[in-house]
């Protein structure tokens, strides 16, 4: 089977030339909107100052989003309202609607407020003030509410400026304490929001590491060994797991992100050229495999119709060690394969085996002689006279082969059950010529006459020990005569068999 055949085979990855997939755009800060500086009123129309005029909202004042993070939701602010009694301790008032701001002792020209009531005049930039203190309080709610910061510190920048250029009636020192304490909340903040964001972003990191030391892994490992198919499976998953991350995910930088991709695009652009290399070779082995299979079908096939049962069947089974012994195929091709050259064998096979029911049933009536034969056979056991039986096995042999051949499946049986006949008059005849083999009974005969007169000997040996007293070589003859006459009764016991 082909690459393209295999079950294993991966889903087409062009790894060669891919780009990085692009990350989704990051929206833009939205900058603070500022309050306009309070500018120099012209005479306005009597009676118009308490008009209603644009006052600081939550929705005005709110930050807008700046990245994927919602901010956390702030309570709107309470109208901030100075009492005039109150604001008469920060303000003076000329009749000519001249307005002053008093701090510290010092005076700042505010601006004027013509051809309208002290109060009214008072009160436009007392309300000056409101705003921005309004805005103060906005920016405290924030703060404490840990919202994000990425224009925290400009606004604060900006209000602390406004209330800098005196330009209104309040407190005003109150006003810069609030905004320096809020400038040290805003560092904390950025200093515990940038620590977030580190620890977010090497959690990122370590994630797009792991995606990458895995697909190098992979694209690491021994192409003879690996599963394709799981393996690209895996690759492809891999690949989504980056685009999702790359989307989605916090950035790492450009240098740290350029340098993953790298690596990441490298390991896959390996794994796709080892499994293009593996199955291009795979392809070529399989079709070597083929052709070589190929070549014996043709060989079985030519051998289909010979008669020549014995040889031929020598010659398949010749051929199915070399089957078994060359290389598989595709698994589609290799069972197409298979079929031809077991159809091939299938022809002659089935050809012998009628040929041999043929000759079986041709060959019962034969059976039933030599099974006749084996009965009379077998009634000369056991062989009492090796003569005899040898003659009258003899007569029966003659008529066994004249019987001719019995059925195959009969052939080995009827064998062997006369063979034990044969076996056994075989035996009884060669133990009748060693108990009489003239040149065994003769060296017999010669070595019981020789042990015989050293045992005389010994004997005198004996006696004269006994008489002169001699312990020690009474004891060597008698050990040497116990020996001798064991031997003695061996030899005897032989040559009664014998005769």
């Amino acid at each position: 089977m082909t690459n393209s055949q295999q079950s294993d085979e991966m889903p087409e990855t062009e790894a060669t030339g891919i780009e990085q997939p692009e990350a989704a755009a990051e929206p833009s800060a939205t900058e603070q909107p500022t309050a306009p500086a309070p500018e120099q009123p012209a005479a306005p129309v009597p009676g118009a100052a308490n008009a209603a005029r644009p006052r600081p909202t939550p929705a005005a004042m709110a930050p807008r989003p700046n990245g994927p993070a919602a901010p956390a939701v702030v309570a709107a602010p309470p109208i901030h309202s100075t009492p005039l009694a109150e604001a008469e301790n920060f303000a003076r008032v000329e009749e000519d609607g001249h307005v002053f701001l008093l701090v510290d002792g010092e005076e700042f020209p505010v601006g004027q407020y013509p051809d309208a009531p002290r109060e009214e005049a008072l009160g436009y930039f007392v309300r000056k003030y409101d705003d921005v203190a309004g805005q103060v309080t906005l920016l405290e709610q924030r703060v404490h509410a840990k919202a994000p910061t990425t224009d925290m510190r400009k606004t604060a920048a900006h209000l602390a400026e406004q209330v800098s250029e005196r330009k209104m009636v309040g407190d005003v020192r109150a006003l810069e304490a609030r905004l320096e304490a809020l400038v040290n909340l805003v560092t904390e903040l950025e200093s515990a929001e940038k620590a977030e964001q580190d620890a977010a972003r090497a959690r990122e990191r370590e994630a797009r590491e792991a995606i990458v030391a895995e697909a190098e892994e992979i694209a690491g490992r021994d192409p003879s060994t690996v599963q394709w198919k799981a393996s690209s499976n895996r690759m492809n998953e891999l690949f989504e797991q980056w685009k999702a991350a790359q989307k989605s995910g916090l950035r790492l930088g450009r240098g740290t992100e350029d340098a993953l991709w790298k690596r990441f695009r490298s390991a896959r652009t390996i794994f796709d050229r080892h499994r293009r290399a593996y199955f291009s070779q795979l392809d070529n082995d399989n079709a070597e495999a083929k052709q070589a299979k190929e070549a014996l079908i043709r060989r079985a096939e030519e051998l289909s119709a010979s008669t020549d049962w014995g040889h031929t069947a020598a010659e398949y089974r010749q051929l199915m060690d070399e089957w078994k012994g060359s290389k598989r195929a595709s698994r589609k091709d290799d069972d197409a394969l298979w079929t031809r050259f077991r159809a091939a064998q299938d022809v002659f096979f089935a050809a012998r085996k009628a040929a041999n029911e043929a000759i079986d049933e041709e060959y019962g009536s034969n059976l039933v002689v030599k099974e006749a034969l084996i009965a009379e056979a077998r009634q000369l056991l056991p062989v009492k006279d090796a003569t005899a039986a040898r003659k009258a096995l003899q007569s029966i042999r003659d008529r066994w082969e004249e019987a001719g051949k019995v059925p195959r499946a009969d052939m080995g049986r009827v064998e062997a059950r006369l063979r034990e006949v044969e076996d056994a008059v075989q035996a009884a005849e060669q133990e009748h010529w060693q108990r009489t083999n003239p040149e065994t009974k003769a060296r017999t005969n010669s070595a019981l006459s020789q042990l015989e007169s050293t045992i005389a000997s010994l004997e005198e040996d004996l006696a004269a020990a006994e008489k002169n007293g001699d312990t020690r070589r009474i004891s060597e003859a008698r050990e040497a005569l116990e020996a001798r006459r064991q031997w003695l009764d061996m030899l005897q016991k032989s040559a009664q068999d014998f005769s």
